[in-house]
């Protein structure tokens, strides 16, 4: 279960220092802090679903997602989520694992997420065109198309087909909104992959 501090407090009202049984539940593992007001009582619960707890406004993108949905080959222990109106990236390394926040353009925030629920908890996912949109947004050092393949197909080892099986006009309609070069060569690249 995930629990904020007022929820703690007040299942502990009953004992007459609420805050030294607090300090006894941590020690003892019963209940596991994983930043300053937020707590959970059990390690099996979902990294997934404390994502936009930690941080927020975020959904889960870049290479978690794209683990997620199958488009790269590793298993990706980090959790990574974009956020907006940010300056600067975060970093929470906490009793359950680490989460990265990157922020991406208001422009293109809303776009291409869902709802997932998991066990009753909920939390926003990219699509799987979202998030290699996101990733490559973070990607400065692409200034051009072979810069773009070799990030895709030799770094994050993806499969030509995989991405071209991707919705077009969802990238179509995206990527200029980022205002980055790499996401441009992107756009061009998967337009001509589509007409070959």
């Amino acid at each position: 279960m995930i629990l904020n501090s007022l929820s703690v407090m007040d299942s502990l009202k009953k004992y007459a220092s609420p805050k030294a049984r607090l300090t006894r539940l941590l020690k003892t593992g019963k209940l596991i802090q994983i930043r300053r007001g937020l707590y959970v009582d059990e390690r099996t619960i979902s990294p997934r679903v404390l994502a936009p707890l930690i941080y927020g406004p975020s959904y889960i993108s870049f290479q978690y997602a794209l683990a997620f949905h199958g488009l790269i080959p590793e298993k990706v222990e980090i959790v990574t989520s974009a956020s907006f109106n940010k300056n600067k990236n975060k970093i929470y390394r906490t009793p359950l694992g680490e989460y990265r926040y990157y922020y991406v353009p208001t422009t293109v925030y809303s776009y291409g997420i869902s709802l997932i629920d998991e066990n009753g908890y909920t939390f926003l996912l990219a699509s799987a065109e979202k998030a290699l949109c996101d990733a490559l947004y973070r990607i400065t050092s692409i200034t051009k198309v072979s810069d773009l393949e070799t990030v895709l197909f030799e770094d994050w080892r993806m499969e030509p087909e995989d991405i071209e099986s991707l919705d077009t006009d969802f990238i179509m309609m995206i990527t200029p909104r980022y205002g980055r070069r790499s996401l441009l060569f992107f756009r061009e690249w998967f337009q001509k992959r589509g007409t070959q």
